[in-house]
C-alpha cells in the first residue's frame, strides 16, 4: 500500500531472462501485486518470476502483453489500486515510481507518464529524433501536449482501468500512443513526470523502418476519427472553429492548420474529466 492505494505493477517480457531478475529485485516493497507477463519467451523467462504472478501469451505483442497484466490486477486487487507498468529490460527506473503515482494520488491525474526528455542520460541519438516526430503527431492525435509519447513507463488509476475497453486496443509497439488518444478522447487527465532513461546495451524489438510509418498513419486517422467521433457524442463550440478552419485550410491555406489545433485543444480541455 502506498498513501492508502493498493500499488501493482504490470512488467511486460519478452526474451528478457538477462535483465529481469534484477529489476524484480528492485521493485519498491510498498508494491502488493506484481505481474510478469511472459509474451512467447524462448529463453526461460517465464521460469525466472519468483513469488510475481505469470500471464503467459504466445506472442501477442507488448501492448497485449500489458493490457492482459491490467486486466490480471482488476482481477486480484480489490478497492481503489494504481497499476503501474515498468519494462523487462531494466530501462526504468524504480526510483522514479513514487514520482508516477503522485499525481494521482493527490487528485491530479488519472494517467501519468514518464518523460525521458529531461533526464534522456545516453539515448541514442536516432531514438531521439524517431521520438520527436512522434511527439508532433501524437500531440495533434491528442489535442493536448505530449512530450515523449515513446516512454511505457506509466501509471494508471483503477478508475481508468474498470471502464477500459479492452476489446479495442494496440497490441503492438504503438501502445503509448493508442492509450494516450483513447484517454485524451474519453476526457481522462493526463499528468507528464520526469523520469530517467537507462540505456545499458539492451536490444529494442522495434524495426524502425516499418514501426514509424505504421504508428504515423495510426496517428493521423485517429486524430480524425476522435474528431468525428466527439462531434457526434461530444459537440462543443470549438469543434466547430475546428471544423472550419481545417476545411478553409485544405482550400486555401495550410497555416489554418494550427487554427484547427488550437481550437482541438480547447475542444479535448471542455471534456476533461474531473479527478475523484
Amino acid at each position: 500500500m502506498y498513501e492508502g492505494w493498493a500499488i501493482g505493477v504490470v512488467i511486460p517480457a519478452r526474451n528478457e531472462s538477462e535483465h529481469l531478475p534484477g529489476v524484480l529485485s528492485t521493485i519498491p516493497k510498498f508494491v502488493d501485486k506484481i505481474v510478469v507477463v511472459d509474451d512467447g519467451s524462448t529463453d526461460g523467462t517465464g521460469g525466472l518470476v519468483g513469488d510475481a504472478e505469470l500471464v503467459t501469451l504466445s506472442g501477442e505483442g507488448v501492448g497485449a502483453a500489458i493490457d492482459n497484466g491490467h486486466q490480471r490486477l482488476l482481477k486480484i486487487l480489490e478497492g481503489r489500486f494504481i497499476s503501474v507498468v515498468m519494462a523487462g529490460d531494466g530501462q526504468m527506473d524504480p526510483s522514479d515510481m513514487e514520482g508516477l503515482l503522485k499525481p494521482i494520488i493527490e487528485g491530479n491525474a488519472h494517467h501519468v507518464k514518464g518523460e525521458r526528455l529531461d533526464r534522456a542520460g545516453k539515448m541514442p541519438v536516432y531514438r531521439r529524433f524517431g521520438t520527436l516526430l512522434l511527439t508532433l503527431l501524437t500531440t495533434l492525435a491528442c489535442g493536448q501536449t505530449v512530450r515523449d509519447p515513446q516512454c511505457g513507463y506509466t501509471a494508471t488509476s483503477s478508475a481508468v482501468l474498470q471502464s477500459w475497453n479492452w476489446d479495442k486496443s494496440w497490441k503492438g509497439y504503438g501502445y503509448p500512443n493508442w492509450w494516450l488518444m483513447r484517454l485524451s478522447e474519453s476526457g481522462w487527465k493526463i499528468a507528464h513526470i520526469s523520469v530517467k532513461a537507462i540505456y545499458g546495451g539492451q536490444k529494442s524489438g522495434i524495426r524502425v523502418l516499418t514501426f514509424l510509418p505504421k504508428v504515423s498513419i495510426m496517428l493521423l486517422l485517429g486524430l480524425h476519427a476522435r474528431i468525428i467521433r466527439n462531434t457526434i457524442k461530444k459537440p462543443s463550440l470549438p469543434l466547430v472553429f475546428t471544423w472550419a478552419s481545417y476545411v478553409t485550410g485544405w482550400i486555401y491555406c495550410p497555416l489554418l492548420f494550427v487554427v484547427t489545433h488550437l481550437t482541438d485543444r480547447v475542444h479535448v480541455s471542455t471534456i476533461r474529466r474531473v479527478v475523484k
